[in-house]
């Protein structure tokens, strides 16, 4: 038996996004915007809504997408093709509107899977938490640490490493193609990003989606796996963080040696199959 329960008279549904960039976009099917007790605002529900949620009393995983018109609840085109909403998370509740309290009745918690843009119409597939939890994950013996696919992860057992205590941030000085640019005031050491992201902070790129780096060098020169949604100026700021590629080294390098989740002296399968000392 849940909690608590929001009386069905006056019962509304809600939703709070939480994007892997941090943006947190509320809604609520109500007509009106909803302010809960801790003073959030959630937005009405207007131009959007949930369509085929479903959810049973066995074991199979519910089912929920999320449809509407761009530039409702302040989700944008550009935020949409730019990458902003996949793999976010989704925490659905129910709240009383008379007395709206955020997280009152927990009912669903999803990611955010395949999104769709057909003009101005959008529709995003999510997964709930039991259907995400059910799948092979496959982990196999790698040198490299499992923990590489969530970098900075602080639940419980995983990598633990505090990302935001390592985040810079800082303005452009050079734009010298779509996917290199440089901040030459920056002094940290060639690598120090590569395998990390950066997002920007001004411009018109504000609120899209974080861009992986490929390498960075000494004088400042970062070089990105993809280009911008929009193209960069001289002085737009952003903020930058390191990544990891899964070395034993990386994982010395950030002190995080204890939680490693990498095998380094796996044997090559010449010596696992040599006969007699053979390799």
């Amino acid at each position: 038996m849940k909690a608590t329960v929001a009386p069905y008279e006056t019962r509304v549904q809600c939703g709070r996004v939480v994007c892997r960039n941090g943006l947190v976009i509320r809604i609520a099917a109500y007509p009106v915007d909803l302010k809960m007790s801790n003073g959030q605002i959630y937005l009405a529900g207007t131009g959007f809504d949930y369509s085929g949620m479903t959810a049973e009393t066995g074991f199979s995983a519910s089912v929920v997408d999320l449809e509407g018109f761009v530039g409702y609840a302040g989700i944008t085109r550009d935020m949409i093709q730019s990458g902003v909403f996949d793999g976010a998370e989704v925490y659905y509740f129910y709240a009383d509107f008379l007395s709206p309290v955020e997280d009152y009745q927990p009912h669903l918690k999803a990611v955010f899977g395949k999104t769709m843009l057909n003009d101005d119409r959008y529709r995003i597939e999510q997964m709930s938490a039991h259907d995400l939890l059910s799948q092979d994950t496959t982990q196999t013996y790698t040198a490299a640490c499992a923990h590489i696919r969530k970098f900075g992860g602080q639940g419980h057992g995983e990598c633990g490493v505090d990302v935001g205590a390592i985040t810079v941030t800082g303005a452009l000085t050079h734009v010298i193609s779509d996917l290199i640019i440089r901040d030459s005031s920056r002094s940290e050491s060639a690598g120090r990003f590569k395998a990390g992201s950066v997002v920007f902070t001004s411009g018109d790129n504000v609120g899209l989606a974080e861009i992986k780096i490929r390498d960075y060098a000494a004088d400042g020169t970062i070089t990105l796996y993809e280009p911008p949604f929009y193209a960069l100026a001289v002085g737009a700021t952003y903020s930058m963080k390191p990544g990891c590629d899964g070395s034993i080294d990386a994982c010395k390098g950030y002190g995080n040696i204890s939680r490693r989740r990498g095998f380094d002296w796996i044997p090559l399968r010449s010596t696992v199959l040599g006969i007699g000392g053979q390799s």
